[in-house]
């Protein structure tokens, strides 16, 4: 429970007791404060911004004892932290004071990190929304509620402000969204249509990808359905539907299932191996294809404020239709 939260310029510094019975205080933190990212809570943690009897807690799986008294401090941004505005075209599906629905290109990464620090989709929307964008999400991340991989395309909702970033959090924490994605798949996935399930994870052969592990991970279920036969049936265009929202998920599941996303340059195959057993023509696109033909086409949820339930569709963009198209020549 919050017993207190004192704002000032330097740091919003938040006071509270743990109740009676033994938690992590990771866990601890993400139930006392919802409005707060467990990705956001966990640096803060390992960043020495959590301390108990004036002791600096750093180890996210530390464990507080009944009645214990905690505080954080949660450090205010800085300019150097905070993304700078950067106009950009944005293709906006929806707008009003409480959110926006863009449609993400490929190549745009959606919220400045290492080696992407500004042209960024979140650097867009900071000059578009102002001041009025969420700032639940991080200083880095602000409005952002969940993410698309760079290099995939499609639909995705930012909050402009904290009730709607909070709201929406928990439709995604409820799985009380729907999210459908176009993928161009290598092979025809039998049988046509079912559900992919499994924990995904880090993977402990390459720490830069994503896996099914038997140990830890967060479990994951993706939904599918064969919608077209291409390229003699060397490909497949698959409608992908989460229930979950994992790093990688489709890509990792279909995967799983010896059906690799054409062009995905993390876990699909080279693509010259492929291009003797594909028509002529869907060879040559392929050719100059660089990137995971996956594209997040459909959006569906209930407004975080006022209720209403939103739906959107895009198709896919210029470039994948062509890849596609190709495989039906």
């Amino acid at each position: 429970m919050v017993k207190s939260a004192m704002p000032n310029e330097e740091e919003t510094l938040y006071r509270l007791r743990a109740g009676d019975e033994r938690a992590r205080i990771d866990k601890f933190l993400a139930l006392a404060l919802p409005d707060i990212s467990r990705s956001r809570l966990k640096r803060l943690i390992e960043s020495g911004q959590v301390r108990i009897g004036g002791e600096t807690i750093a180890e996210p799986a530390y464990r507080v004892k009944p009645g214990t008294e905690i505080e954080l401090s949660m450090p205010a941004p800085t300019d150097e932290s905070v993304p700078t505005a950067q106009a950009m075209a944005l293709d906006i599906h929806y707008e009003d004071s409480d959110l926006i629905v863009v449609d993400k290109p490929a190549g745009l990464v959606v919220h400045p990190a290492a080696g992407n620090l500004d042209r960024t989709l979140v650097n867009a929307l900071v000059a578009h929304c102002g001041k009025s964008l969420s700032g639940i999400g991080g200083v880095r991340r602000p409005g952002i509620v969940h993410r698309l991989d760079k290099d995939t395309s499609g639909l995705l909702v930012a909050a402009k402000n904290d009730a709607a970033h909070a709201n929406l959090s928990r439709l995604f924490q409820a799985h009380d969204i729907e999210r459908a994605y176009l993928a161009l798949v290598w092979g025809t996935p039998v049988p046509a249509h079912g559900l992919i399930e499994g924990p995904i994870g880090r993977s402990p052969r390459n720490r830069k990808k994503m896996a099914l592990v038997t140990r830890g991970g967060r479990q994951a279920r993706t939904h599918y359905r064969v919608r077209e036969h291409l390229a003699d049936s060397c490909w497949s265009l698959v409608e992908c539907r989460l229930e979950t929202g994992r790093t990688h998920q489709i890509r990792v599941h279909l995967a799983s299932r010896g059906h690799k996303v054409v062009g995905d340059p993390l876990y699909g195959r080279r693509q010259n191996r492929g291009l003797k057993v594909l028509p002529t023509n869907a060879a040559e696109a392929l050719m100059s294809w660089h990137r995971q033909a996956l594209h997040a086409y459909r959006l569906g949820f209930r407004h975080p404020v006022n209720g209403e339930i939103l739906e959107f569709e895009s198709e896919p963009p210029a470039d994948m239709r062509a890849l596609i198209a190709a495989g039906r020549d």
